[in-house]
């Protein structure tokens, strides 16, 4: 068996942490060593339990059943020992013997734009525009899939036209949320959907830490926006910080519990992120170039002047004077030239 076939197969023996794998790789020398080790030798270097679910398992799977279900899923399988695999990743303690890939990773700097699974809806708006601006400028943006901040990161850069790319914490056949299936084919067709996980896994709740060290270890900074103080954001962060990424923080309300996470994360010295230029900057990566658009009515430019922060209908229409029907029209202009976004329950904020 070759070193590549090895950490196919040792990648996919389930219930085994990847550091315990790695230390047995560190004791026996290579990969196919490991697979070719008798129980007793593996339990003399792990657990009994560790060492007989690895021995089992080896002796029954065959790796090129492995990549044939990878094949099926429309992914590749990249192993440590291949020449493309991620070199990112190389830098983590404990990097993935093998990744099942759908897409292609951009060649670009990637950013992780992450936080909370029900944020409020400013947060998806900061979460969405910021990973827009990024994406415009040329950075790739990284994600979990996951519900609230990820899936507004997701959709801000391909709303851009630009790169995202998905790291799940459960099998490429697996969508998780359920929801996300047509989000999950998007992004793989602007980027690449990964998974250290092979076919069938199930979106265990351990799996996500372990799914966070992948994300920060792929993007050169981390952003958080909306996390509470013990959320699965703040351990990328954590992540990042000991692989020596950049870690940005956006502030919220105080009285929103969901900000306690970033100004934790203030407080320990993290970047302020109000915007991309904030994240931009620090990465010495230049901002999108000004796009030249059609100039502002007179009735057109307080609107927007307004819309700085999320605002109801009712509240523009009491700030301008007009009519709710006069102020309904100009947002509908406004909207389709897309200089402002309608949000839900009837509000609208700039677009930039």
């Amino acid at each position: 068996m070759t070193d590549r076939e090895a950490c196919i197969l040792l990648n996919a023996v389930p219930g085994i942490p990847p550091r315990t794998k790695h230390r047995l790789l560190e004791s026996l020398g290579s990969p196919a060593a490991v697979v070719r080790a008798p129980r007793d030798v593996l339990a003399e270097l792990v657990t009994e339990h560790s060492a007989e679910r690895i021995a089992a398992f080896c002796a029954v799977r065959d790796p090129q059943t492995l990549r044939r279900e990878a094949e099926a899923m429309r992914a590749r399988l990249v192993t440590l020992v291949d020449p493309d695999y991620p070199p990112l990743l190389r830098s983590l303690p404990d990097p993935p013997l093998a990744l099942y890939i759908r897409g292609n990773l951009p060649e670009v700097p990637h950013v992780a734009v992450v936080g909370t699974r029900r944020p409020s809806a400013d947060g998806v708006e900061v979460g969405r525009r910021l990973a827009a601006d990024l994406a415009a400028a040329g950075v790739c943006v990284v994600s979990g899939l996951a519900r609230g901040i990820d899936a507004a990161a997701h959709r801000g850069a391909l709303e851009a036209g630009g790169l995202t790319v998905a790291v799940l914490g459960c099998g490429m056949d697996r969508v998780w949320p359920a929801e996300h299936g047509e989000l999950l084919e998007q992004v793989a067709t602007h980027g690449a959907v990964l998974s250290e996980y092979p076919p069938g896994t199930p979106p265990l709740r351990h799996h996500f830490p372990a799914r966070n060290r992948i994300l920060a270890a792929l993007s050169r900074a981390v952003v958080v926006v909306e996390a509470r103080e013990r959320s699965g954001a703040l351990l990328t962060a954590e992540f990042a910080l000991d692989l020596g990424r950049e870690v940005f923080a956006v502030p919220g309300c105080v009285l929103n519990p969901r900000s306690r996470g970033p100004h934790q994360l203030l407080r320990e010295g993290a970047y302020l992120a109000e915007s991309a230029e904030d994240v931009l900057s620090v990465l010495g990566i230049p901002p999108r170039k000004g796009r030249t658009a059609a100039p502002l009515s007179e009735a057109e430019a307080p609107l927007v002047a307004l819309l700085e922060e999320p605002c109801h209908l009712d509240e523009l229409v009491r700030a301008t004077g007009h009519s709710p029907a006069a102020v309904a029209a100009i947002l509908v202009a406004l909207e389709v030239r897309g200089i402002v976004r309608r949000l839900a329950g009837g509000r609208y904020v700039r677009t930039c």
